[in-house]
């Protein structure tokens, strides 16, 4: 029965670690072209997963990219 509630608990947990959820959607119009600002931003890959692009321009370019969050990706 222990062994039952650990499985359990761990299944629970490990569906809160799931997939970043981005605070800003890319548009559907992906960006061609975009100004050389530096805005780190940690941009959610549609594949799953983060990756750091310069700005959200650039990241929303790229359309791996689902959406993103302002500032850098936690390490």
């Amino acid at each position: 029965m222990r062994s039952l509630c650990t499985l359990a608990a761990t299944l629970m947990l490990s569906a809160c670690i799931s997939q970043p959820q981005p605070a800003t959607v890319c548009p559907e119009e992906r960006p061609l072209v975009c100004t050389r600002e530096f805005r780190p931003t940690c941009a959610v890959l549609t594949a799953g997963g983060t990756r750091e692009f310069a700005s959200p321009c650039t990241a929303c370019a790229d359309n791996a990219v689902s959406g993103y969050n302002p500032g850098p990706c936690p390490e």
